[in-house]
């Protein structure tokens, strides 16, 4: 018995010093890594309300569809010191700590009140190009748009104006400009339901966030038509749209390019195809970028490979591109699990080879690949762009 309670006291003591320096590790400023390209960045907010279309996925019948929209742009540079924007703005880091509860908030997760962006509200414009094209971007399951800032950050300061939206009901919380919190509804959550439930919900997932991505680029043509602001009246190229997105995020692009011609280039960053493009194919130049799963069951991963094989074989040489990236992992796309969670939680998660390659090295990968990608189909660089970016040690290219 008493050997019995020493350790008993053991473990809670080493249990309670785990806890102390999560708690202290919590606390320290975290900034996002600095984006690569010439430009300063910008981010400013929308709110988009399509009357004419009720939203099929809210829980009451005729919910007209609203979009909380983040745009991120190359700005002007400022002429003195300003500081940047909130990763989160405060409404939506209280309601985000209350559905998380405390011991992910306070000991897994950085403080998101003391993570540093570079992006600056609301600023101008920059003056250096007439026009900028066009990415749409699409976070993964129910994930906050933010929560793939430092992507959205490093292309616009390559000269892209980068759009993430958020959805009520659909993402996992909105918070609207009125205060008012619109949480996922369990209809909506597909971790709830499990095997050919799981896959239907997922795809009618797919098939609405699609369909939202066509409304944005609406929303997107009335702006540069008559922006109130000013900020983008005739500054955005249309004729130059990409998109990408993470896991349920990359098949809801994929479905997008096969459903709106206006998409010219896309990224499936990690996501298994889903909906009719998978029967249809696309003709647009894509690229799938993809975490290692090499240590997975054949039985899950064999299908997904199928899928995504089958699309890719059906464009030609010129505008496909699968990569791999080497000890890569699912979760590692975003700022959250790249750069937001516990390093100390971190480093006990790659000394046991759960996580195997640096969250940040992970971003930085995905944000040259993602950049060099759309500098060839959006802005005409060479293919050579691509073939470079191919080379780094960690990226494995599939033919």
């Amino acid at each position: 018995m008493r050997i019995a309670a020493r350790l008993t006291l053991l473990a809670a003591g080493a249990a309670a010093f785990l806890l102390g320096m999560l708690w202290l590790d919590h606390g320290r400023v975290t900034t996002l890594p600095v984006p690569t390209g010439p430009f300063a960045v910008g981010r400013t907010q929308y709110l988009w309300t399509d009357a004419g279309h009720p939203d099929p996925r809210a829980p009451r019948p005729g919910t007209p569809r609203e979009l909380l929209a983040w745009v991120w742009y190359p700005a002007a540079a400022p002429r003195e010191s300003v500081p940047p924007a909130a990763y989160l703005p405060a409404p939506w880091r209280t309601a985000v700590e209350r559905q998380r509860g405390l011991l992910l908030t306070q000991f897994l997760t950085r403080d998101l009140a003391r993570v540093r962006v570079h992006s600056i509200s609301d600023a101008a414009v920059s003056p250096q190009h007439r026009t900028y094209p066009v990415i749409l971007m699409r976070a993964g399951l129910a994930a906050l748009t933010t929560n793939y800032t430092a992507l959205a950050e490093d292309l616009a300061s390559q000269g892209y104006v980068v759009v993430g939206f958020d959805a009520p009901y659909r993402t996992t919380l909105v918070v609207l400009p009125d205060g008012t919190v619109l949480a996922r509804t369990p209809a909506n959550d597909a971790d709830r339901v499990g095997g050919a439930a799981q896959e239907q919900l997922a795809t009618e997932l797919v098939r609405a966030w699609s369909a939202d991505m066509s409304f944005a680029l609406d929303e997107l043509e009335r702006l540069n038509q008559a922006d109130a602001a000013g900020r983008f009246f005739g500054r955005l190229d249309l004729h130059r749209v990409g998109a990408f997105g993470h896991s349920l995020g990359g098949a809801s692009v994929l479905q997008f390019c096969h459903d709106d011609p206006r998409c010219r280039a896309g990224v499936d960053v990690d996501g298994a195809p889903l909906g009719s493009v998978v029967r249809d194919g696309i003709r647009q130049p894509f690229l799938f970028l993809l975490s290692d799963h090499r240590d997975e069951p054949e039985a899950e991963t064999r299908p997904v490979e199928a899928k995504i094989r089958s699309i890719y074989e059906r464009l030609p040489s010129d505008r496909r591109w699968m990569f791999m990236i080497q000890g890569g992992g699912h979760y590692l796309f975003s700022d959250d699990g790249a750069a937001l969670k516990s390093p100390p939680l971190m480093r006990v998660l790659r000394m046991l080879g759960i996580v195997r390659l640096d969250g940040r090295r992970q971003l930085a990968l995905t944000s040259r690949c993602l950049s060099a990608f759309f500098d060839v189909y959006l802005e005409g660089a060479s293919r050579s762009e691509l073939q470079r970016v191919r080379r780094a040690s960690e990226l494995e290219p599939i033919p």
